[in-house]
């Protein structure tokens, strides 16, 4: 087809939802060079998006905050007909994100056929459950004669000021020699949004002892929400080997702290996809969910520790707040052993990530 003046990409779930859209994002820019690719996304994950190359504009949805509500939608829907959108990508699979498109008036509307809002799309495409959630997001290029097989990986671009910030958190964690040559670093992200996500603390205690023991330096990654719980860790911890950056940069320059890094151990969250961006190999620790349904780290290098076998694995799509039978079997069944021998094996065979 002709290639359009104008592509909107709308993704405003999580944050890591949004990062797993860049491929998408970055092969519209590929393909169509001359056009201009509008991704719509929560506040959250602006930043993300606001230097990309990949990304020509940034329009900011709040719907849980300013955009809240009927009167935000078509707050919001108002400003994207003013910009002239011609056709909108939607690997948001929800109602609202349809009905903002059909709302501005964009003609040519694409989403899945799983999501809520399908009879508001002109064109659906199928949701291939099997598939990587890259490789579904990459699947509604296809109705514009564009088509990618197999996974491609996000990127991220810290900036230079993000970069000079790592710098001088470094120099003041492990001295001003880390600045020329990063100590060897293993980055440890031990929250998630949902409670049944996270591995027990004792156990992240564990791995941390064993990982500062084999002579690695540790950094703790995460959010604002994540900082007592690091703090806890760190404490316990007690060694000058360890740096605590929970809360305390921002997406980017988290992004660049991992960069930096030998490996990730994280949870199933946004911490695994910012390192996949940054082609840092990431040993993921999944429990309530199952890679299969299509967000696990997908580098030829990466590991996935879980608990085969237990009749209530999964309990839900995301995880929850509280063990549906009280046992946390598919947690408390990882080991800090085997964790630690995965990492180690990780990093003694580790291949070179896709560029």
């Amino acid at each position: 087809m002709t290639a359009p003046g104008s592509i909107l990409v709308v993704q405003t779930a999580f944050v890591g939802d949004v990062i797993l859209a860049l491929p998408l994002l970055q092969l519209l820019h590929e393909k169509f060079p001359e056009s201009m690719i509008t991704a719509v996304t929560i506040p959250a994950a602006e930043e993300l998006l606001a230097n990309h190359p990949a990304v020509g504009r940034v329009m900011v949805y709040d719907k849980r905050g300013a955009d809240r509500g009927m009167r935000g939608l078509m707050r919001m829907a108002s400003r994207l007909r003013a910009a002239g959108i011609e056709v909108a990508l939607i690997p948001h699979r929800s109602f609202r994100s349809a009905l903002l498109c059909r709302l501005a008036g964009i003609p040519v509307r694409i989403g899945f056929d799983t999501s809520a809002g399908r009879f508001l799309l002109t064109q659906s495409v199928r949701y291939v459950s099997t598939d990587h959630e890259i490789q579904r997001n990459l699947a509604l290029a296809v109705p514009l004669g564009v088509s990618s097989p197999g996974i491609r990986f996000p990127r991220l671009c810290p900036s230079e000021a993000d970069r000079l910030a790592v710098d001088a958190f470094m120099r003041g964690c492990f001295g001003p020699d880390s600045v020329l040559q990063t100590p060897p670093c293993i980055a440890v992200a031990p929250g998630s949004v949902w409670n049944t996500k996270r591995w027990p603390e004792s156990k992240f205690t564990s791995l941390i002892r064993s990982l500062l023991d084999e002579g690695w330096h540790v950094v703790l990654v995460g959010g604002e929400a994540d900082r007592a719980l690091c703090s806890r860790l760190g404490a316990a911890a007690r060694d000058t080997h360890l740096a605590d950056a929970s809360g305390r940069f921002s997406l980017l320059e988290s992004a660049d702290i991992l960069g930096r890094c030998a490996a990730l151990v994280s949870n199933d969250s946004a911490p695994v996809h910012l390192a996949v961006a940054m082609r840092v190999p990431v040993v993921a620790i999944f429990g309530p969910t199952l890679p299969s349904f299509g967000f696990a780290p997908p580098g030829p290098g990466d590991r996935v520790v879980e608990t085969p076998g237990l009749w209530c694995r999964p309990c839900s799509i995301h995880g929850g707040r509280r063990c549906p039978t009280g046992t946390f079997d598919c947690m408390n069944r990882i080991s800090a052993e085997r964790v630690r021998n995965e990492t180690l094996a990780l990093l003694a065979g580790k291949s070179d990530r896709p560029s």
